[in-house]
């Protein structure tokens, strides 16, 4: 087939009606009905039918022996057709194979639903994500990230790249995936943490997106071995309240190009993006566990964490007095937080720090950190580390660091919240989790 006829988008076709078009992609699905054949196909922004009525149109296709998935290309005339997806189709065909597929995908694609269990969803990923509700959920992704980015920028943070490979751990209490490092132990990064302070004595404001990991052996439905964190963190704060502020701009920031930009994602996966209260209401720990208490009858007064039951029942607590999906808890307690955690100075048994609960699931982690070199000097007495692999980070703060502070928000767990779907392995590209490697 001669290709003088530029190549359409999908999603632009409906602007050439009456027009001979060319498109290309994959061959998402092929009917025949009653001398009719019907094929859709599929590329990277969506899908749109062709019709006809004669084989020799079809090329290649009318053998039969080429499958679903093949990539080809088809030329023809758009036509307005209501019942059409998308109410226009291509007629008057000319169809070539470009890449023949012969055998079936090991999961059906052109289903409205995959109906594969997770095992197998996830082991076949490389096919799998071409789904069309699996794909539109990792544009999600992409939209998210452009609103972190963007809401940040326009606010004076620079986006920064730190080191995935480091020389200590992160935080205290979090397990690490050690590497042999040419003869000496390395470990991969637990958080930006440390150099996202660092840069906040550069360039005050900064933010990351990079990727994490947790050596937890844990093997639950919103936890991932490895997983991709938004990171800000800035100087010259009032507390963590003035941190909290930023965390409200940034998601109500992180949500405004999906209502904008990505509405056929949304409408596919019948995902109802939530309103972000102007304030978002917060209850500090203790009173927290106490409101436990009294609503549900489970003493959880002392414990040092909330548990995920907790975070539901606060969840609901906040939906129902402020018609809030979204809740703060502060001031967790000092003993549960790393040791560069700011205390609250009225009750140095808590700390200046917060979580953010979203739909019954905390979405958010952050606070404010010490700025002051003395303060790391004792905070990492009273933690029983030794100062030598922390060095290189506290030099930062004895050379003169404004109060600061920032937050780390978790993005396969804010999508899997957001569309409801019940394991943030359903979110994650290709997840990486105490049993899975590959793909």
């Amino acid at each position: 087939m001669e290709h003088g006829i530029e190549r359409v988008r999908t999603t632009e076709v409906g602007a050439h009606v009456g027009e001979r078009i060319r498109v290309a992609g994959w061959l998402h699905s092929l009917r025949r009905m009653g001398g009719v054949t019907f094929l859709v196909v599929r590329d990277g922004w969506g899908m749109i039918q062709a019709v006809t009525e004669s084989e020799s149109e079809l090329g290649e296709l009318a053998t039969g022996e080429v499958s679903v998935e093949s990539v080809i290309t088809v030329e023809g005339l758009v036509v307005s057709e209501q019942q059409a997806p998308g109410g226009f189709e291509l007629h008057n065909l000319q169809v070539e194979v470009i890449t023949p597929v012969t055998e079936p995908p090991p999961v059906s694609l052109n289903k409205r639903k995959i109906t594969a269990n997770i095992g197998t969803l996830l082991d076949h990923a490389a096919v799998t994500n071409r789904h069309p509700a699996r794909r539109a959920i990792f544009r999600l992704t992409a939209g998210i990230t452009a609103g972190f980015r963007s809401t940040l920028a326009i606010r004076g943070f620079t986006e920064i790249y730190t080191p995935k490979i480091v020389a200590s751990a992160t935080e205290s209490g979090a397990n690490v995936f050690k590497l042999d490092y040419f003869e000496r132990t390395a470990y991969l990064a637990q958080s930006p943490q440390f150099y996202k302070q660092m840069m906040v004595g550069v360039f005050e404001r900064v933010f990351e997106v990079g990727p994490v990991f947790r050596a937890e052996p844990h093997d639950t439905t919103r936890h991932i071995n490895e997983y991709v964190s938004l990171d800000a963190e800035f100087g010259f704060i009032q507390d963590h309240f003035t941190v909290m502020a930023m965390v409200r701009d940034v998601i109500e920031g992180m949500h405004a190009p999906l209502t904008e930009q990505y509405g056929a994602e949304l409408a596919l996966l019948n995902v109802r993006v939530p309103e972000v209260p102007r304030a978002i209401p917060h209850i500090f720990f203790p009173e927290a566990q106490e409101l436990i208490f009294q609503r549900h009858g489970v003493d959880v007064r002392g414990e040092p964490d909330l548990s995920p039951q907790d975070e539901r029942w606060l969840c609901e607590w906040a939906l129902e007095q402020y018609g809030s999906e979204f809740l703060f808890v502060t001031g967790y307690p000092m003993r549960k937080r790393p040791f560069y955690t700011y205390p609250d100075p009225r009750r140095p048994e808590y700390s200046n720090s917060f979580d953010l609960l979203f739909r019954g699931v905390e979405l958010v982690t952050g606070g404010q950190r010490l700025h002051r070199y003395e303060d790391y000097l004792t905070a990492l007495e009273k933690a029983n580390l030794p100062l030598e692999p922390f060095k290189e980070y506290i030099e930062a703060f004895r050379y003169g660091m404004p109060p600061e502070g920032g937050f780390a928000i978790g993005l396969e767990r804010v999508l899997m919240q957001l569309t409801g779907l019940p394991n943030v392995k359903l979110t994650t590209l290709f997840p990486r989790d105490i049993n899975r490697l590959v793909p």
